[in-house]
């Protein structure tokens, strides 16, 4: 087995152990395998949220004192360069005397980034770029806020195969079946907030809670946000979620979102009507779009999006189809920005 191929194999190992930590919060979910100088696995780590030892701490507090001498810690994201609730990581493995780092993505972060150069500079041995197709996919939603500081912005709509989310007198309940249903209420539960519209409230009176098939909540929920002017009955539903819900009487979605990400929300799923739904669109506001289409055809004027600003064919939205999933009889389609 080559050097390469086995940092591989490590690499992948790290991001699977990434994926024990929170989908939610500020902090990313990184993981950490710390090799001996003959390649032998020493110890594991992840980072297990806001105020927990990041992954490479987490990881070298499993190792007998002395045991990180000459080592390699393969980590998916730079070791970061700064004092927040923990001290710097890139420092940490100084201090190990960890000979080798390496990483999969660098980190963009302001106050955080520059443990590389912190490193190497200590004379420890960096790599960068392994494997960062696989691993900054799986990061995308924690490097978009970190990059542009807003949080992660999912649109997801359900629609017949001609395009509707709903039929002519506004029914929608339901286009999908309970299998679509079902998988976006895991992806509710993985979503800092969830947004929608004044309409959409007033119309549908929506819970906005993420429930498992047996309709009880899931352990986690995502925070309710209403964008809108109108006034929102008091007794309306999502007054009763678990989460106390925002709501911003304003149209500049670009203030809500940075709000938003002042809150430690990395990843938002807005779930409103074609009016906030296009208008997310025609800001260019949408890092990930779940189309869930069902095999039937309803007619009439109820688009899943209304006017977004394209008045030609050259200004179409060019969108990359990133999977496709089959999920009882309906398909749903995961597309991201071109």
């Amino acid at each position: 087995m080559t050097d390469q191929t086995a940092l591989e194999a490590t690499m992948r190992r790290a991001l699977a152990l990434a994926a024990n930590g929170p989908a939610t919060g500020l902090n990313p979910r990184v993981g950490c395998v710390i090799l001996s100088a003959s390649g032998e696995v020493l110890a594991e780590g992840w980072h297990r949220g806001a105020g927990t030892a990041h992954a490479e701490v987490d990881a070298l507090a499993r190792l007998a004192p002395g045991a990180d001498r000459g080592a390699t810690a393969v980590v998916t994201l730079e070791p970061c360069n700064h004092t927040g609730r923990t001290g710097p990581c890139a420092l940490a493995l100084i201090d190990a005397g960890v000979a080798r780092v390496v990483y999969a993505v660098a980190d963009p972060g302001v106050d955080s980034s520059g443990g590389a150069e912190r490193l190497r500079n200590a004379g420890v041995d960096v790599r960068a770029g392994v494997l960062a197709d696989e691993v900054e996919p799986f990061l995308a939603d924690w490097l978009t806020a970190a990059r542009l500081g807003r949080p992660f912005v999912t649109l997801k709509w359900a629609s017949s195969l001609d395009g509707r989310a709903a039929a002519t007198d506004g029914t929608s309940r339901w286009i999908t079946g309970p299998e679509a249903r079902l998988d976006v209420h895991r992806r509710r539960a993985a979503s800092g907030a969830i947004i929608v519209g004044t309409g959409t409230v007033l119309t549908d009176d929506p819970a906005l809670t993420a429930r498992d098939a047996d309709g009880q909540l899931l352990p986690d929920q995502p925070v309710p946000v209403v964008i809108g002017t109108r006034s929102i009955p008091a007794d309306a539903a999502l007054h009763s979620h678990p989460q106390l819900p925002l709501f911003f009487t304003t149209h500049d979605l670009a203030e809500v979102l940075c709000n938003l990400h002042g809150r430690g929300i990395r990843r938002a799923f807005i779930e409103g009507g074609p009016t906030l739904a296009s208008a997310f669109v025609a800001a260019g506001l949408v890092d990930e779009y779940l189309v869930y289409l069902a095999p039937t055809l309803l007619g009439g004027g109820r688009l899943a999006l209304g006017d977004i600003g394209v008045a030609n064919i050259d200004e179409q939205r060019r969108l990359a189809i990133d999977h496709y999933d089959r999920l009882g009889d309906d398909l749903l389609v995961v597309a991201r920005p071109r």
